[in-house]
C-alpha cells in the first residue's frame, strides 16, 4: 500500500505539539482570570495543565490561588482522592516555606494528576483570604525554581489582597468567559481593568477562552460575541460543549471529546507563544 504521509489534520496536530514543546529560558507563569464564576475557568486550567504537562513531559505546576475555597484539586483528582490530603494547601506551604527548599521538599506539598503537579487552595474560610501579595510571590518564586511552567487559577475578585502579587509574576493571562452577552462584557471589563491598573501588556497579550459550557441556545449570536472579543486580545479560543467538563467533576483528557482536547492544545500552544 502507498504511504501518502500524514494527513493535513495530523500535520496540524504535530505543529501544535512542536509549539507546545519549545524550549523556554527560565520559568514562565500564566494567570487564569474571570470576573464571574461558573464559566469554565478552573476546568480550563486543569485541561490545559494536563495538556502542557503531557506534551512537555512534566515540569508544569498549577496553583489554586482562589481565596473562596477553589476546587482546582477536585477537578484534577476527583473529590475522593483529595479528601485524604486536605491539609496540603498553599497556606501550609506559606507557613512552612524555606527559601532554600529543594524540589523534593516542595513536592511534599503538591498533588499529582498524570504529569501535572498541583498546589491546593485553602479551604478554611478563616484562612482563605489571608494570602498576601508577598506570600504569593514567595510561593511562585519557589515553584518557578523547579518548574518551567506555572499556571495560576485565581478567584473572581481582581481587587483581592494577593491579586497584585499574582499579576506582577504573570507572563501572560487567560481570561475565561462564556457565550453570553454579559460574559463578553465581563471579559471586556477584565481586560479594561488590567489596562487601567498598570497591566497594559498583560491586557494586550491576553488570551480569551470562551467555554460553551451549557450548550447555549440558538438565540445567542456566537459569531458576534467571538468577533467582539477577538479584537480585544492576542488570541481567542473557543472550547466546545463537553459533558465530561460540564458536570463539574474530574477533568480527564481521556474522557474528553477530540474537539475539546484539540481546543486545549490550541490554548496551550497560544500560551507558549506568549512566553517567547
Amino acid at each position: 500500500a502507498f504511504n501518502l504521509g500524514p494527513t493535513p489534520a495530523e500535520r496540524d496536530d504535530a505543529e501544535l505539539d512542536r509549539r507546545i514543546r519549545r524550549r523556554l529560558a527560565g520559568s514562565r507563569n500564566t494567570v487564569f482570570l474571570s470576573l464571574k464564576g461558573g464559566v469554565g475557568k478552573t476546568s480550563t486550567t486543569v485541561g490545559v495543565g494536563l495538556t502542557l504537562a503531557s506534551i512537555r513531559s512534566g515540569s508544569v505546576c498549577a496553583i489554586d490561588a482562589n481565596p473562596d475555597a477553589g476546587d482546582l484539586i477536585e477537578r484534577a483528582l476527583g473529590e475522593g482522592a483529595y479528601e485524604s490530603e486536605r491539609e496540603l494547601t498553599i497556606t501550609r506551604l506559606v507557613q512552612e516555606l524555606g527559601d532554600s527548599d529543594s524540589r523534593v521538599a516542595l513536592d511534599g506539598y503538591l498533588h499529582q494528576a498524570g504529569s501535572l503537579r498541583l498546589l491546593a487552595g485553602e479551604q478554611d474560610p478563616d484562612l482563605s483570604d489571608s494570602l498576601r501579595a508577598d506570600d504569593y510571590r514567595r510561593v511562585c518564586e519557589l515553584i518557578s525554581r523547579h518548574y518551567s511552567v506555572t499556571l495560576t487559577d485565581c478567584g473572581t475578585g481582581v481587587t483581592r489582597l494577593a491579586m497584585r502579587g499574582i499579576l506582577e509574576t504573570a507572563d501572560n493571562v487567560v481570561v475565561a468567559t462564556g457565550f453570553a452577552v454579559s460574559g463578553a462584557k465581563r471579559a471586556r471589563d477584565t481586560l479594561a481593568w488590567l489596562a487601567g491598573h498598570g497591566f497594559g501588556d498583560l491586557a494586550r497579550n491576553a488570551i480569551v477562552v470562551i467555554a460553551d459550557k451549557d450548550d447555549v441556545s440558538a438565540r445567542v449570536d456566537k459569531a458576534a460575541i467571538e468577533t467582539t472579543l477577538a479584537g480585544m486580545c492576542r488570541a481567542l479560543i473557543s472550547v466546545p460543549h463537553d459533558k465530561a467538563v460540564a458536570d463539574g467533576d474530574l477533568v480527564s483528557l481521556e474522557a474528553l471529546r477530540p474537539e475539546t482536547r484539540r481546543a486545549y492544545k490550541e490554548l496551550a500552544a497560544a500560551i507558549v507563544d506568549g512566553y517567547l
